[in-house]
């Protein structure tokens, strides 16, 4: 029975992920889009001591022992964004990868165009939600995170990063549409390099910013899609036929 009971439960899930999936297609109507469900993770603070992990591209994402006396700082190291408060994990570009692959399970989609579809939008802040997207050469992250910036007022915050340098996110642009109900929401800027820190990014206002009723009102039973599309800068493309 317990067997029984384990199996018609994950057939449920597979239902669910189907539904939601679809309805996700239906709201996208550009043929061809991915379409990724997303579930959320809790941002829990975590010691505010960080280990350094001084790691190569050899090393495949295996952390090293932590030694909290050690107080050695390297600038070009990233933390870790899943969630963003709780791995004391930090490397540098070439491992970043790596790491939210093979220790957090982050899913990676293939395409210029993607459909990031995040559930249970209802669950208190802080909460995220990423994915990686791989497209053009290069590995993007996007984060989506409800977080409170004003006690009792939470809101949800959007920004599409490189995997890289600031160099090379100057050479992209990203593109967020919300579509729904007649509505159509977008924003377009260029990415910001993980080496600028998510935090930054949404301190300083610089990605999509959705209160709670704008929120709502783009979401379907507690689903948010959000229609992803990265295009090289107009300038690169001068550059480049220069």
């Amino acid at each position: 029975m317990l067997f029984f009971t384990q199996c018609f439960g994950a057939v449920l899930d597979l239902i669910h992920l189907r539904f939601q999936h679809y309805k996700a297609k239906r709201v996208f109507s550009a043929a061809g889009q991915l379409v990724c469900v997303v579930n959320p993770t809790h941002s829990l603070k975590y010691a505010p001591t960080r280990c350094a992990a001084a790691q190569t591209s050899a090393e495949q994402g295996v952390l090293p022992p932590c030694h909290h006396h050690e107080a050695v700082h390297d600038p070009q190291l990233v933390p870790c964004m899943c969630p963003l408060f709780s791995c004391p994990w930090e490397g540098h570009l070439e491992v970043v990868v790596s790491h939210l692959r093979q220790t957090h399970h982050i899913n990676i989609l293939q395409g210029a165009e993607i459909v990031f579809l995040a559930t249970d939008m209802h669950l208190p802040a802080p909460t995220d939600w990423i994915i990686m997207h791989s497209c053009l050469g290069h590995q993007f992250l996007l984060v989506l995170r409800k977080q409170e910036k004003y006690e009792g007022h939470p809101q949800f915050f959007a920004t599409m990063m490189l995997i890289g340098t600031p160099t090379q996110a100057d050479n992209f642009t990203y593109r967020l549409e919300l579509n729904r109900n007649q509505r159509r929401l977008k924003w377009e800027a260029t990415p910001r390099s993980v080496l600028e820190r998510v935090d930054s990014v949404i301190s300083d206002g610089d990605c999509l910013v959705l209160n709670t009723s704008l929120a709502q009102l783009f979401s379907d039973n507690g689903s948010l899609a959000i229609g992803i599309a990265i295009t090289t800068s107009k300038v690169h493309n001068t550059e480049a036929e220069m």
